[in-house]
């Protein structure tokens, strides 16, 4: 359809091209470039989004010649010992890899309200100290209003300086003057970069953003932790790429309303990725959990059908978690099925295993199934203790409260065998578990001093637990 309604400016003479800059057109909405003046921009597909821009030739970014570089063989580089700081937050530590390493730059993202800008300040008074405080760069707040959240926080103190600053160049400025042993951009999301198109928020300014603050962490040494907003299906808002570009991601989880708060790490180039963390929201902030094991178990809720216990393992932290699964004859022709903590695809395949190859009917009814403490299970070794859960409510009947349930279900209702069954177990006997049902096949488990029943199918594990 041909737009009636756009404005096509002039060309641009050949006296407004130079030889160090030339004009050109960035879209407000994406950041992308065209040497052309058009309607429609090619990258986000939005109209009259198009405004003037100076683009700078290399040459007049880098007056002087660049000296050339030279490469080192990796055996006479350093291996970066001593360059990690502990935080002295153990469950931070732990999703770290063992602390903070100088010059890396940290993406901190999660929900409104989770808690992203109470754990980044409490982390800059531990690592900070009065002689030489860590910098908290507040782009949301006041100083003021930091130093009031800070004060609930039992955080104010000389270890933190703070700086209410949304400007790009003042805050990158500040950390290369100061050099902080830490710095806390509160939020990325806000700072302005004035060479970038479009408004503060945009993907330029977001990209320009984290690239400058990268550049000087790299060359400063200090360790940047950004704060991220996240989109509604949960991603770091903003340029995907801004996942690619930084050092560490950590998306701190939990419901918003609940007491628990994970902090999982899904990128780490210093350390393993996929750890866990384990923090309680309470009226002074986050705090480390002292019993991580029993953080979501309920002894009262064990007794009722459908609860069933199995263990997951997040990073190297073999976590026991309980399932809780609901089911009633559905009152309209096409059942619900309903799903927290566990991901609804899943749960329709272990429905159809179920239904073919252990005959629980389960067409005509409807389905509820829920992951207790706000737990997120993406572990195909819980698929078991699932599938145990929707067969216990479906039947009415009661899993014993002292087993554990671990196996992957595969589509001919065979279990198949768990990573790490060993540790899995260990952790369940540490609980006061005393029985588990586990996949046959494979080397033997050592079991921890359990009563290790081996099933290969669901319909075994069925009449293992009807059995108990």
């Amino acid at each position: 359809m041909l737009r009636t309604d756009v404005r096509i400016p002039p060309e641009p003479t050949m006296t407004q091209v130079t030889r160090a800059a030339r004009l050109q057109y960035v879209c407000s909405g994406c950041g992308v470039t065209a040497l052309r003046w058009q309607g429609r921009c090619d990258g986000c597909g939005a109209w009259n989004t198009l405004g003037e821009g100076v683009a700078v030739s290399s040459a007049a970014r880098r007056p002087h010649a660049a000296l050339a570089a030279v490469a080192q063989p990796l055996n006479r580089v350093g291996d970066g010992s001593g360059q990690r700081t502990p935080t002295g937050i153990a469950e931070l530590d732990r999703v770290l890899g063992g602390g903070v390493v100088a010059g890396s730059l940290i993406l901190l993202g999660g929900d409104p309200g989770i808690g992203k800008s109470t754990l980044a300040l409490q982390l800059a008074a531990r690592v900070g100290t009065a002689g030489r405080p860590a910098l908290y760069c507040a782009g949301e707040e006041s100083a003021v209003q930091v130093a009031m959240r800070a004060e609930r926080l039992g955080c104010r103190l000389p270890s933190v300086a703070v700086l209410a600053e949304t400007d790009l160049d003042a805050v990158a400025q500040a950390i290369e003057m100061a050099r902080p042993p830490l710095a806390v951009v509160d939020s990325v999301q806000t700072l302005s970069a004035p060479d970038a198109a479009g408004a503060p928020g945009s993907p330029a300014h977001v990209r320009e953003g984290v690239a400058r603050l990268l550049t000087v962490a790299k060359q400063t040494g200090v360790p940047i932790v950004l704060v991220g907003h996240v989109t509604k299906e949960g991603a770091i808002a903003g340029p995907r790429t801004l996942e690619h570009m930084v050092d560490v991601v950590l998306y701190l989880e939990g419901e918003r309303h609940g007491e628990h708060r994970l902090l999982r790490g899904v990128k780490n180039r210093f350390g393993s990725t996929g750890e866990l963390g384990l923090f309680t929201m309470e009226g002074g902030g986050l705090r480390q959990l002292d019993a991580p094991g029993r953080a979501f178990l309920d002894e009262n809720s064990l007794s009722v059908p459908g609860n069933v216990l199995t263990v997951t393992c997040e990073g190297t932290r073999p976590l026991v978690v309980e399932i809780q699964a609901l089911v009633a004859p559905t009152s309209f022709g096409l059942p619900r099925r309903t799903s927290s903590g566990f991901d609804l695809g899943r749960l329709h395949l272990i429905l159809a295993v179920l239904e073919r190859r252990a005959g629980i009917p389960l067409g005509q009814a409807d389905v509820f199934l829920n992951v207790v403490g706000g737990v997120r299970l993406a572990d195909p070794a819980v698929d078991l203790g699932v599938a145990m859960a929707l067969a216990g409510a479906a039947r009415d009947r009661v899993v014993p409260r002292d087993t554990v349930v671990l196996g992957e279900v595969g589509l001919g209702g065979e279990v198949r065998r768990a990573s790490r069954l060993d540790a899995r177990l260990g952790e369940a006997a540490a609980l006061g578990q005393v029985a588990a049902v586990v996949p046959d096949g494979g080397r033997a488990p050592a079991g921890a001093g359990l009563r290790v029943h081996r099933v290969s199918s669901v319909s075994a594990a069925l009449a293992v637990l009807q059995s108990g």
